[in-house]
C-alpha cells in the first residue's frame, strides 16, 4: 500500500514539473516567430492526435449523444480558449506570471459551484477567494525583472485561470463517466478547429518543431496521463497538494532561462494565490476530482 502511495506521489510530481515546463516551452517557441494561438492550435492539434491513438489502443468508450456535445463546448472553451489564453499570458506577462495566475482556478470553481449548484460558499472559500484577489493586487503592484504584470498579462492570466476551472467543473461529472483519453480524444481536436480562425501559420524550423512535439508530448499528453494515474494511487487532496509545485517549477525554470524575477511583493501575492488554491483544496465533504490539466 506504502508503495502504491509512493508511486502515486511520483507519478504526480511528475506531471506538476511537466506542466511547469508549459510557460518555458510557450516562450521558447514564440520567440521563434510563431504566435500564441498558433502555439496553442499545435498543443491541441498533436496532443489530440496521441490521446486518440491512446483512446483507439485502450479501446476506450468515446462519449456520445449528449455527453459528446458536451464536450464539444467544452472542448472550445477548456482547450480553445485556455490553451490561447495561457500562452496570451505568457506573451505578455512572463512563464512565472501566467502559471501563478493560473491558480486563480479553484477560486472560480468555487463561484462556479455556487452560481450552477448553489453550493453556499463558507469561512474558507469566502476567505480563499478573498485571498486570491489580494494576491492578485500584490502581483499587478509588484511586478518583477522580466515579469509584466500588464493589464493584458493580467486579464489573459485570469481568463486562463477561469478557463482552467471548467475542469473541474466538468470532470466533477464526466471524468466518473469516461476514461480521460476518450475525452481529451474528442476535446482537444475540437479545441484546435476551433482556434484555426485565428491561427495565421508561420514557418517552422527543426528546432521549433521539436519544442511543439515537446509541449504536446511532454507537458499535455504525457502530464496529463501521469496525473489521471496518480489519482488512482493518492486521494484526490494529496495529489493537489503535490500539484501546487508547478508554479515553483515554472518560476524557478523562468529564473534560470530567461531571467524572470518576481519582486518580493508579487512572491508574497503568488504564495496567496497557490496558499488558497491549497486552502480550497482540503476536504470538506465529497469533493470534485481535481482535474488533469493545464
Amino acid at each position: 500500500m506504502r508503495q502504491d502511495a509512493l508511486t502515486g506521489a511520483a507519478l504526480v510530481l511528475t506531471a506538476a514539473v511537466l506542466w511547469g515546463l508549459l510557460g518555458i516551452f510557450g516562450k521558447a517557441i514564440q520567440a521563434s516567430g510563431l504566435s500564441a494561438p498558433e502555439v496553442a492550435f499545435w498543443r491541441a492539434t498533436l496532443g489530440g492526435g496521441l490521446f486518440a491513438a491512446h483512446a483507439l489502443a485502450t479501446r476506450a468508450a468515446m462519449p456520445r449523444g449528449r455527453d459528446a456535445w458536451v464536450t464539444v463546448a467544452f472542448g472550445l472553451l477548456g482547450v480553445s480558449v485556455f490553451y490561447a489564453s495561457g500562452q496570451l499570458a505568457v506573451r505578455y506577462g512572463g512563464a512565472s506570471l501566467a502559471s501563478v495566475l493560473l491558480y486563480t482556478a479553484p477560486a472560480f470553481v468555487a463561484l462556479g459551484a455556487w452560481a450552477l449548484w448553489r453550493e453556499r460558499p463558507g469561512a474558507r472559500e469566502a476567505g480563499a477567494v478573498a485571498g486570491t484577489l489580494a494576491g492578485i493586487a500584490l502581483i499587478s503592484l509588484g511586478g518583477g525583472q522580466g515579469v509584466h504584470a500588464s493589464g493584458a498579462a493580467l486579464g489573459w492570466g485570469l481568463l486562463s485561470g477561469l478557463t482552467y476551472s471548467l475542469y473541474y467543473l466538468y470532470g466533477k461529472v464526466f471524468f466518473a463517466r469516461y476514461a480521460p483519453a476518450a475525452l481529451y480524444a474528442l476535446a482537444l481536436p475540437v479545441g484546435a478547429v476551433g482556434l484555426v480562425p485565428f491561427v495565421q501559420f508561420a514557418p517552422k524550423s527543426p528546432g521549433t518543431w521539436g519544442l511543439l512535439v515537446a509541449l504536446a508530448a511532454l507537458s499535455t499528453y504525457l502530464a496529463y496521463t501521469a496525473y489521471s494515474a496518480g489519482l488512482r494511487r493518492l486521494p484526490a487532496t494529496q495529489a493537489s497538494v503535490i500539484a501546487s509545485i508547478e508554479p515553483v517549477v515554472a518560476a524557478l525554470l523562468a529564473a534560470v532561462v530567461f531571467a524572470e524575477r518576481l519582486s518580493a511583493a508579487a512572491i508574497v501575492g503568488a504564495a496567496l494565490v497557490v496558499g488558497s488554491a491549497l486552502l480550497l483544496s482540503l476536504p470538506k465533504r465529497a469533493q470534485a476530482t481535481p482535474p488533469a490539466a493545464p
